[in-house]
């Protein structure tokens, strides 16, 4: 008899076997590129989906975390009995960026497209007319975010015009809307608050407003937190804000040399290196990574450590990289439209491109396709490290992450593996820097300085705040400022000459950087013609100053001081009456003496009477001994012998 054949066992992660799954976001999510569930969808889905249990979820980034919310919530919503009443909210998501909410809101919306009823409303949600009532189920998310293109009270009136259930919002957006009496979040309606990189929230300073929503929100709901890294700060809200939450950790393991397995906190599909060099050979290595990587990265993000730094260097750096290279700056401090317009242009290039960004771009954002993570200088926070090199290597594809370190920093190696995040050498023959080929990046980039004072401007302040933010690092016994090599510095920036500040009191090195001989500073000019003039006028001014103008500023000067004075005597109070305190004080002293004097006995005014008479004499003797020292006969210098 011949042996029964063995069924083949079923793949745990595929998406037909997952329990109630409905067949439209099968669909969808394999139209995405998903050909099966992650491990963090396929683990969260049993018990936020189609369970009731409240979920922490750590996994490591770009493991899919916004799909394994995003589905449960839609599913949870759709099986309901009837649609959501108009004006109630169903679900929210909170992001801490406007970055992450719009990416949340993108993707919804892709999920939602291929349920044929949801994707009948959403037609109507771009345009003034009210979108239809239905007699089943659906999905209709509103995007809120501060800072962005919509107003306050424009997303109140999307709000009751279409009656959308499910919210996608950054934090303060969030309680400005749930504070109108329009809007409601009653126990028979509201599902599921999911809170999305919930330990960026908090790092934000969102505490009060997290606690303001969730003062709003019914306590009979389901609570999702999810992150890469869930900090100890988390268990705040998951006190106040979850019951019984079940934690879920996805972790990544790989098999080391001599059979050990190590436990990863980043995808196995990303490679994490180092390049240890000095700081002026930093911008010619990025140069040589951008060029030689085989093949070359289509999508690469090079983190920086401050807003300034990236204004500066998106001048500076696009005329060293290869032809064909487009470069887009991002920053916290842009305007809302020009964060939206720049973060787009980034998602959306066809050709070789750079974002250039801080630490804003590090967290929760899934950018497509991500090839390249450079870190020209380690974040503050060590967290943000890991965040960083995640924007690459996501979703099973390929990327590398390489972070310079300067020959002082050699220590934050092993303090990276502790923390198991183990990063290796750069092994690429190809990327090798000279101290000739800095040299001459470091020329180049002072020739494009030179080619406009306001470069120079903003790299004195690039270099300011970049110092700042270097002697705020965590671990700053790995980053010393003691040990920085401020003419490498100088040179890796490009200055002209270092900029006056406190750090650089104990400097003794050249400040021009060698540059003392070359520049005429007076002739140095803006671009800017208007800027240009106002330097122009008060250079002319310094040569040639006018006598009346500068009697006029004197003048100015004497009046701003005599009114300091007046301010600070009248705060005090000393010189304007001090006359009449002192005879108030004497007034009060007689009228306490002669009170003394009315109660004695006349014993005791006899007593007080001789004693008078006693110190009058010692008075009289006094001055006839110390008159008679005084006018040279007694010798001044005599040591002091008592009172008689």
């Amino acid at each position: 008899m011949a042996p029964e054949a063995k069924t083949p066992k079923k793949d745990p992660r595929a998406w037909d076997a997952l329990v109630d799954l409905p067949s439209w976001i099968e669909d969808a999510v394999t139209s995405m590129g998903f050909a099966r569930a992650t491990p963090v969808q396929a683990s969260v889905w049993p018990l936020f989906g189609t369970g009731n249990k409240d979920c922490v979820v750590e996994a490591v980034t770009g493991s899919g975390k916004t799909l394994s919310f995003l589905i449960p919530i839609c599913h949870r919503l759709l099986r309901l009995e009837e649609p959501t009443k108009a004006r109630h909210i169903a679900a929210i998501i909170v992001a801490p960026t406007r970055e992450l909410a719009t990416q949340i809101h993108g993707a919804l919306t892709s999920l939602i497209a291929f349920h044929p009823a949801s994707a009948e409303v959403a037609q109507y949600l771009s345009g003034e007319e009210k979108r239809p009532a239905t007699s089943s189920p659906v999905i209709v998310p509103q995007l809120l975010s501060g800072g962005s293109t919509t107003t306050t009270a424009q997303d109140l009136s999307f709000f009751l015009r279409h009656s959308p259930n499910v919210i996608i919002s950054t934090p303060g957006r969030l309680v400005e809307l749930l504070s109108s009496p329009h809007v409601h979040c009653p126990q028979s309606s509201f599902e599921v608050l999911v809170l999305d990189e919930a330990d960026r929230l908090l790092d934000l300073g969102f505490k009060g407003e997290l606690q303001g929503i969730l003062s709003r929100l019914p306590k009979q709901r389901r609570t999702g937190l999810f992150s890469a890294s869930v900090s100890e700060a988390v268990s705040e809200i998951i006190r106040v804000g979850l019951r019984n939450p079940v934690k879920i950790q996805v972790k990544v393991k790989s098999l080391k040399t001599g059979g050990i397995v190590e436990e990863r906190r980043t995808p196995a599909s990303l490679q994490m290196s180092y390049l240890m060099t000095p700081a002026h050979h930093k911008i010619p290595s990025l140069v040589q990574l951008l060029d030689k990587l085989d093949p070359r990265p289509m999508r690469s993000i090079v983190f920086l450590s401050c807003c300034a730094a990236v204004d500066y260097f998106a001048n500076i750096l696009l005329p060293l990289l290869p032809d064909g290279i487009q470069m887009v700056p991002l920053h916290g401090k842009h305007d809302g439209k020009v964060r939206e317009k720049n973060f787009a242009r980034f998602m959306n290039s066809t050709e070789p491109s750079i974002l250039l960004t801080t630490d804003v771009a590090s967290r929760g954002l899934d950018f497509p396709q991500v090839d390249l993570v450079v870190q020209i200088d380690a974040p503050s926070d060590p967290k943000s490290f890991l965040h960083r090199c995640g924007r690459a290597g996501r979703a099973g594809r390929k990327g590398l992450s390489v972070i310079f370190l300067q020959p002082s920093e050699e220590d934050y190696i092993p303090f990276l593996d502790v923390r198991k995040t183990p990063i290796t050498p750069l092994t690429h023959p190809e990327i090798s820097v000279g101290d000739s080929e800095a040299d001459e990046v470091t020329r180049r980039i002072r020739s494009i300085v030179k080619s406009d004072r306001a470069l120079f401007d903003k790299g004195q302040r690039a270099f300011v705040s970049w110092v700042r933010s270097y002697s705020k690092h965590t671990a700053s016994s790995i980053f010393r400022m003691s040990d920085l090599d401020w003419t490498s510095l100088g040179n890796a920036w490009g200055l002209l000459r270092l900029p006056k500040m406190p750090e650089l009191r104990t400097f003794d090195g050249d400040r021009l950087l060698g540059n003392g001989a070359l520049m005429d500073w007076d002739a140095y000019a803006y671009k800017d013609r208007a800027r240009e003039k106002q330097r122009q006028a008060a250079l002319a001014e310094a040569r040639n100053p006018d006598p009346n103008k500068a009697a006029a500023q004197s003048e100015q000067v004497e009046a701003h001081r005599a009114k300091r004075k007046r301010n600070a005597e009248a705060w005090s109070a000393k010189h304007e009456h001090e006359d009449t305190r002192s005879a108030r004080r004497d007034k009060k002293q007689r009228k306490r003496e002669a009170e003394r004097h009315r109660k004695l006995t006349e014993e005791e005014k006899v007593e007080e009477m001789d004693l008078e008479r006693m110190l009058a004499e010692v008075r009289r003797k006094n001055a006839e001994k110390y008159g008679a020292k005084a006018d040279g006969g007694g010798g001044g210098n005599d040591e002091f012998e008592g009172f008689d």
